[in-house]
């Protein structure tokens, strides 16, 4: 009988699952777009918190709030603050559950604190959601799975995130790591 085995090159390689992050439009201009833009740019810097916490502070739209709450987390998981970012991602949820890219953000962060499996489950609820960039979060499922040692899976999700994003080299570079063979059992 034959079957696939995949294999891959030791974990160091993986890339950091905030840079992929999907990043919410917001449709006013000021701080709470000045938060997006460096959200979107995986900017990390206190001038981008700033921004959003002046946004959060000022009358925005709720749409505009629950954006301006996922991004600020995607600026707090590049700055590798795990626990404050899930915090504005739990907010996001709670003021709009439906909103898929609060869900696969929160993944990331949760990757950031250790928690694979948790990361998953909060991931393919962004995706059952329908998240506007959803190669990343195949992209950041894939580490996850990666991490817990599910390359089968880890695998498909790089596929995945590669055939949704052809321009996008970092689902193909980790694939680059893995091995396909067929072997006799």
């Amino acid at each position: 009988m034959l079957r696939t085995v995949i294999a891959c090159a030791a974990l160091g390689a993986i890339s950091f699952a905030g840079s992929a992050s999907a990043a919410v439009m917001v449709l006013g201009e000021g701080p709470a777009r000045a938060c997006y833009e460096a959200a979107r740019a995986d900017r990390g810097d206190r001038d981008a918190l700033h921004d959003c916490d002046v946004a959060l502070q000022g009358p925005i739209t709720p749409s505009d709030r629950v954006a301006t709450r996922i991004n600020r987390g995607i600026i707090y998981v590049n700055r590798r603050q795990a626990n404050l970012a899930l915090a504005d991602f739990d907010e996001a949820i709670r003021l709009a559950p439906t909103r898929g890219e609060a869900h696969v953000n929160r993944g990331a962060a949760l990757m950031l604190n250790g928690d694979y499996q948790g990361a998953i489950e909060s991931i393919n609820e962004g995706i059952a959601l329908d998240t506007n960039e959803v190669h990343k979060a195949y992209f950041n499922r894939a580490i996850a799975h990666e991490e817990l040692g599910q390359l089968r899976a880890a695998y498909e999700d790089y596929q995945q995130a590669a055939s949704l994003a052809p321009e996008w080299q970092s689902p193909r570079m980790e694939l680059a790591r893995f091995t396909v063979r067929r072997r006799d059992d």
